[in-house]
């Protein structure tokens, strides 16, 4: 009988520790520890992954490869994360990609601060825990101010605005839609580049170098605030607009003339 009272006494503590957790749990869906150090620690990392991310990543950064119901009714299925260092790390908690509430869901933007749903604190934590899993990549360091502006365009011609459009305002491509790149940080369009996110390649030092790389952020930066000589930019979102511009806007208004000058000098 004392058996089955304490086994009963037990069950009923873990569903109230878990009912007054969920009732702690922020609107924002991130699980945070009781209590959280001032400055940014392994141990606050590891627990963040615990709450935030094993469910998808497995424990210790394992990976889990079949769809299975974890913490919160999430459905759990992710990539591995051993070897991915800091630099993965990094770039997808402080773009708000991760985490996320679904595995198949892809964020439609990678606006600064839209989604980014932990603290500088927090990111650097998970961000240290991840990396000491196991050898991996470091967060890379651009120097824009070492690059040229010219090659950067060259070299984003060639290997970006397929995608980003030639001044980064961004687009649609097949499956996705790629972000404008106004308000991204100098590291984290590095980062992208040796990442390569969702459906973008990833371009390693043999295709793209660190002084090459420079080049990029550097061009990036600099179409921001881009100096419209010829007239109205039109949001500088490209050559198809434009030319929608002549068709619809200067074309109609020209045979308009024409049509009025016509009667006027025909009579």
């Amino acid at each position: 009988m004392k058996r089955r009272s304490g086994s009963l006494l037990a069950v009923m503590a873990i569903l109230l520790g878990g009912a007054s957790a969920a009732q702690a749990q922020p609107q924002s869906g991130i699980v945070r520890p009781t209590y959280e150090p001032r400055y940014p620690s392994r141990e606050l990392g590891a627990e963040l992954y615990a709450g935030n991310c094993a469910t998808c990543h497995g424990i210790a950064g394992q990976g889990i490869t079949h769809p299975r119901p974890g913490a919160g009714g999430v459905l759990g299925q992710g990539p591995p994360l051993r070897g991915v260092g800091a630099l993965a790390a990094d770039f997808y908690l402080r773009t708000g990609y991760m985490p996320l509430a679904n595995p198949h869901a892809e964020p439609e933007d990678l606006q600064q601060g839209d989604r980014v749903l932990l603290s500088d604190k927090e990111i650097r934590s998970l961000v240290s825990y991840v990396a000491s899993l196991a050898p991996g990549p470091a967060i890379p360091t651009p120097d824009p101010g070492a690059g040229n502006i010219s090659m950067g365009q060259q070299l984003f011609a060639e290997h970006c605005a397929g995608c980003h459009q030639i001044v980064g305002r961004g687009g649609f491509v097949t499956g996705a839609r790629v972000p404008e790149l106004q308000t991204v940080p100098a590291t984290q369009i590095a980062e992208a580049v040796r990442i390569g996110p969702y459906l973008m390649p990833r371009f390693s030092t043999q295709q793209i170098s660190d002084a090459q790389l420079n080049d990029i952020v550097k061009y990036v930066l600099s179409v921001r605030h881009p100096d419209n000589r010829g007239g109205w930019g039109i949001g500088n979102i490209g050559p198809i607009p434009e030319g929608l511009v002549t068709w619809w806007i200067a074309g109609p208004l020209l045979i308009g003339l024409c049509l009025l000058l016509g009667k006027r000098f025909g009579r």
